[in-house]
């Protein structure tokens, strides 16, 4: 504590308790953080590519997860350091708003941190290095535009989407089957976009696991699946034509609000009790079957009493329906969600073709399918799968496909995958430099060497020599002036992306650059860190 005295020779104190804080300034503090971004992004170096390694994480209580996907990886890891912090946020933006790619932006980021401390190492400003990172951001964004391509597809021309969905998923656990998750995501969209607008509303796709089958079982659902089954053992397993009743309020006698206690000393009033909620109960069912619902789904339970009766009134029902469920059922089947049953009225019902309980190998494990809605423009995709990290990987890999369609649809330019996008930008970046007179030029060259990282961890990944492949393709990209050669990581023996049928989305791409950038120039700036000193 630094105490000093004003002119009357009271103390005041200066700043409090600062022995007990830790600081770091200048270059000792940027190469501090430096090092912090780079050890994040040589996790996630290995995981980049088809050829990518899985990392396998363990929760405090045990759940395991292995993922390559880069935003899980870095928000189950427990970090502590601030900037490390910021490499998590970068990828996490990167999932908001692309929904791919974020292994490659944290590698792109952890790059150009590396080749700015060379730069800083020669004496060169933080500030500079940052605006020069900045213009040769600009110049790879404007270089994409112009190498970008589009195509066009309709809904019953879905080829180019398929191929770019499968793309994405050549990298993740399930390329196997890539094929057939890609097919399934993009019709999934493609059910629920609004092509007009250009727009996709992914909370209408549900995406539903369930252990057991094998991977090539998933399927995609035009309509919804609830892990439910019928309240009752007997109740009818198949519904045609079914009119839905949707409700939020319970099969039960209304409870009062305030404390209350009933006091029954006669056999008399016992029955009473039980007539007047048989009755309850009774008009309850009528009132359904009076609006002509041939199906009860609810979001509450209802006991064993109301259970028989709607069983012996023949009016199969559905209780303990979670609310997101019941919302993209009404979606489905253009019901009304009903919370009286007062309110109760036959305009207020949903439509569905077919309602009918599937049962799943030798286990007493069901599902209710609700099919053939009246509105479609609700769909699951139905996963299965031999445990339940593959299922959980599945989910997250089929999360990917479907942002890639989303993207497509907003935007309908590519570029070409397997690093021939940052070998291009870094040709075209370096070429720039030169237009450039001052301290600015290092750093956008620089720039240009951190772009091609990502090449060179592809080639490192798929057990490639690195500089020697990135060369080769670098030279062939010059000489043909081609901006489709790229790391042939599968080994199919073309370096030529066009034929490989790899692509990418423009504005994924365009976004990795400038997040990474963004995060980087604020790293940069930083030159003074404080910190509660550990006990």
């Amino acid at each position: 504590m630094a105490l000093a005295f004003d002119e009357y020779g009271r103390p005041f104190i200066i700043i409090k308790e600062q022995e007990q804080k830790s600081r770091l300034r200048g270059l000792d503090a940027q190469k501090a953080n430096i090092n912090a971004g780079k050890a994040v992004a040589r996790i996630l170096r290995t995981s980049l590519g088809p050829k990518g390694m899985d990392k396998m994480l363990q929760s405090p209580d045990g759940d395991v997860t292995i993922t390559n996907d880069g935003a899980t990886i870095l928000e189950q890891m427990d970090v502590d350091n601030q900037i490390a912090k910021l490499m998590v946020e970068l990828s996490r933006s990167q999932d908001y708003e692309i929904g791919d790619g974020t292994t490659g932006v944290v590698v792109m980021a952890g790059a150009l941190l590396e080749q700015a401390e060379k730069l800083l190492e020669r004496g060169i400003h933080p500030v500079r290095v940052a605006e020069g990172y900045e213009l040769a951001s600009r110049i790879a964004v404007e270089h994409l535009e112009h190498i970008a391509q589009k195509f066009e597809f309709n809904v019953t021309n879905i080829e180019s989407l398929v191929r770019t969905c499968m793309t994405t998923l050549s990298s993740k656990i399930v390329n196997r089957c890539k094929q057939t998750l890609a097919e399934i995501a993009v019709k999934a969209v493609l059910a629920v976009a609004d092509l007009e607008r250009k727009d996709v509303n992914l909370d209408l796709i549900k995406v539903e696991g369930k252990v057991g089958g094998k991977l090539e079982d998933t399927e995609l659902v035009y309509g919804i699946i609830v892990d439910k089954d019928m309240s009752h053992p007997q109740m009818p397993k198949i519904i045609e034509d079914a009119k839905i009743a949707i409700l939020t309020c319970p099969f039960e006698p209304p409870k009062p609000k305030t404390k209350h206690k009933v006091d029954i000393d006669t056999v008399e009033k016992f029955q009473t009790l039980r007539q007047q909620e048989l009755k309850y109960f009774d008009d309850m069912v009528q009132k359904c079957k009076d609006v002509g619902a041939t199906l009860v789904i609810c979001q509450w339970g209802f006991d064993d009493e109301a259970n028989h009766l709607l069983m012996h009134r023949n009016l199969p029902a559905v209780r303990w329906v979670g609310g997101v469920e019941l919302e993209l059922i009404a979606i489905a089947t253009g019901g009304r969600i009903v919370p009286r049953f007062q309110e109760l009225t036959p305009e207020k019902l949903g439509r569905a073709g077919l309602v009918r309980e599937k049962s799943f190998g030798t286990t007493k494990d069901r599902m209710l399918y609700i099919e053939q809605c009246a509105n479609s423009r609700a769909v699951t995709i139905f996963i299965r799968g031999g445990n339940k990290m593959m299922i959980e990987e599945t989910k997250r890999s089929i999360h990917d496909a479907l942002c890639v369609a989303r993207n497509l649809i907003r935007n309908n330019s590519i570029v070409y995958g397997g690093g021939s996008a940052e070998i291009s930008c870094s040709i075209a970046v370096d070429a720039a430099a030169y237009r450039y007179r001052g301290v600015e030029q290092y750093a956008i060259r620089s720039f240009a060497e951190a772009l091609d990282s990502i090449p060179m961890a592809l080639a490192e990944n798929s057990g490639l020599q690195p500089i020697e492949t990135l060369s080769a393709v670098k030279l062939q990209q010059i000489k043909e002036n081609t901006p489709f050669c790229g790391i042939d990581c599968n080994d199919v023996g073309t370096n030529n992306m066009q034929e490989q049928n790899v692509f990418e989305t423009l504005i994924g791409k365009q976004q990795q650059i400038l997040l990474a950038t963004q995060v980087v120039k604020m790293i940069l700036k930083i030159d003074d860190v404080i910190s509660p000193s550990e006990y």
